[in-house]
């Protein structure tokens, strides 16, 4: 996983995590969902990687 990539994907968690608590504190459901997805999309993000490392690593060999 490179550097950006890590960057990218921790940087969508976090944005995920503030969203999610504005929108708690505001009652906004749909702040909450956003934050939701975007915490999902990190998520997504690391998977991503974590897989192209290890067949990268398999084929590598």
């Amino acid at each position: 996983m490179s550097a950006s990539d890590k960057v990218s994907a921790a940087a969508d968690k976090v944005k995920g995590t503030a969203k999610e608590a504005v929108g708690r504190l505001t009652d906004d459901e749909q702040k909450v969902a956003e934050g939701q997805a975007d915490q999902a999309k990190g998520d997504l993000k690391s998977a991503a990687e974590k897989t192209k490392d290890a067949a990268k690593d398999v084929f590598d060999r």
